[in-house]
């Protein structure tokens, strides 16, 4: 087969990207079969490379579109007479004539590499033909064709091929425009684009983002050190191969009281993983209480309605193969549904109602419960930390609701513990940065005092909901009313919005562009 295709596209194939197509195809690609995925990982990572040698080069592409730019922006300053305006076609006419050279040299170099590769590929083709003549000779019985062929013509091209293919690699010793070979970061590359799991290997700016995941993950997660650590500690051990390959990335069980930032940790974990707060599938347990409900998550069985529309968490899982999967309030769930959560972390996958297999491997998945939260909100010490009193009686509860062998595959239990005022202040900066982003387009500034932030805080502050009463005041006393004020064109764009506080009331003042320079609520 490998043969096969180099003849065809033209390419030569690395046997170590066969050992990666068998690889990596067996590993990730669970819904189909050996050797054809494998086969067509190989067959689709060549047409790639075939394509790349017949198109312009993308750093030829690049200078070409740039020196078309300047070409343009040199005419239009041709047609000005001031002083600016030649001092910058000057500059222009240098930057030109350096381009113009620099893609002159990029266009001979891959009209180089193309012809030597075309003449490569001509004399595989050349090759073949006459191995398949010495075999017809063979056949036939003439002895005398087949010597001809097989000790001359034969060891002539082999050995052209062998000096063409040395002046390809010569002429690419600097930067060579034209990738020849097949290797397995292409068929990494081939599976990445086809599962959306990044299984290419990890580059310089991808270590550095993985090792400060836990920093990152900070910037939104306001204290919760513990939870931080165990989810940053999971996802480099998946991303180093150090993990098991046949079960999730990690699996969590998140306990706290509500508002302390289980869900947002979640989806902080996705748009940091994954790019976007999208590849998190989340499923609210509050609608698995019933036994039948558990047909919903894997699909309805053959015969009954709904059995082509798939199960919620298969086919989306199946869709988005790696992300984070947010169970939440697990508590609520009926127990048929930890039956299929046991295979998922055990073996890292489910069959679904239509006999797909659904892969789990590159998940992280998430459970999140308010079961203990009275003793986490009772069980704090003066710095802010959990007493152990508080944590056995938690762990106490939990067991109390969940069967041994659920809690048994769990990697890691984690406790997060209610907010404290030195926190909500801090949530009070990144939920006003929210406001911020929004303002953005009409280029208005957002700023807020010491005074008023303090004001803020203590007004959102209650232990036992958590942020979520800051995310409730922000909305009543500054969403709103900046609203209003938008809408009445009491602010204009580029204008700046202080908030500040006074006789413990939120006031608002707008500079330049708005109409009422201050706005006072009783």
């Amino acid at each position: 087969v490998k043969e096969r295709f180099e003849l065809h596209h033209g390419v030569r194939i690395q046997d170590n990207a066969l050992v990666a197509a068998a690889i990596l195809s067996n590993r990730y690609i669970s819904d189909r079969f050996l050797p054809d995925k494998a086969i067509d990982l190989v067959d689709e990572a060549c047409a790639t490379i075939r394509t790349e040698i017949d198109s312009m080069p993308g750093e030829l592409d690049q200078v070409t579109r740039r020196l078309m730019q300047l070409e343009i922006e040199e005419a239009a300053l041709k047609k000005e007479k001031d002083e600016a305006s030649l001092d910058r076609l000057e500059e222009l006419k240098k930057e030109i004539a350096n381009l113009r050279d620099t893609a002159q040299a990029m266009r001979a170099q891959w009209e180089n590499e193309k012809k030597t590769i075309s003449v490569i590929r001509a004399l595989r083709e050349g090759i073949e033909e006459i191995k398949l003549q010495i075999q017809k000779a063979e056949r036939d019985y003439d002895l005398n064709k087949a010597a001809e062929l097989k000790h001359g013509k034969l060891p002539e091209l082999e050995r052209d091929l062998k000096a063409e293919e040395q002046k390809l690699k010569d002429g690419q010793e600097g930067e060579s425009l034209l990738r020849e070979e097949v290797t397995e970061d292409e068929i990494a590359e081939i599976v990445g684009r086809w599962t959306g799991i990044p299984v290419t290997r990890l580059v310089e700016g991808e270590k550095s983002k993985l090792l400060k995941l836990d920093q990152a993950l900070h910037h939104r997660v306001v204290g919760q050190e513990e939870a931080v650590r165990f989810v940053a500690d999971a996802v480099i051990r998946a991303r180093s191969g150090i993990k098991d390959p046949k079960r999730p990335i990690g699996s969590f069980i998140f306990l706290g009281p509500t508002g302390v930032g289980k869900t947002e940790l979640a989806k902080t974990l996705a748009a940091n993983l994954f790019d976007t707060e999208d590849n998190m599938v989340r499923i609210d347990m509050s609608e698995y209480m019933e036994k039948f409900a558990v047909s919903r998550l894997i699909g309805a069985p053959p015969g009954y309605v709904g059995y082509e529309e798939g199960g919620q968490l298969t086919e989306a899982v199946r869709r988005k193969p790696y992300s984070v999967v947010l169970f939440d309030e697990i508590e609520k769930a009926h127990p048929e549904v930890f039956n299929v959560l046991l295979q998922i972390l055990d073996d890292g996958r489910v069959t679904d109602a239509q006999g797909r297999t659904v892969d789990f491997k590159n998940t992280v998945i998430i459970m999140t419960s308010n079961i203990g939260s009275p003793h986490l909100l009772e069980g704090i010490t003066g710095k802010g930390e959990i007493k152990e009193s508080a944590r056995d009686a938690v762990m106490r509860e939990l067991r109390g609701a969940f069967r041994p062998e659920f809690l048994n595959r769990i990697d890691e239990i984690v406790l997060f513990k209610p907010l404290t005022l030195k926190e909500i202040t801090e949530i009070v900066e990144l939920q006003l940065n929210e406001i911020r982003k929004r303002l953005r387009d009409r280029n208005i500034t957002l700023e807020i005092t010491p005074k008023a932030k303090e004001h803020v805080a203590n007004a959102g502050y209650d232990p036992v909901y958590g942020a979520r009463p800051l995310k409730r005041f922000l909305q009543r006393e500054l969403e709103t009313r900046i609203g209003r004020a938008l809408i009445a064109d009491e602010v204009q764009d580029g204008a700046t919005i202080t908030i500040d506080a006074r006789d413990d009331e939120i006031v608002i003042n707008t500079s330049p562009g708005a109409e009422g320079q201050e706005d006072m609520v009783h």
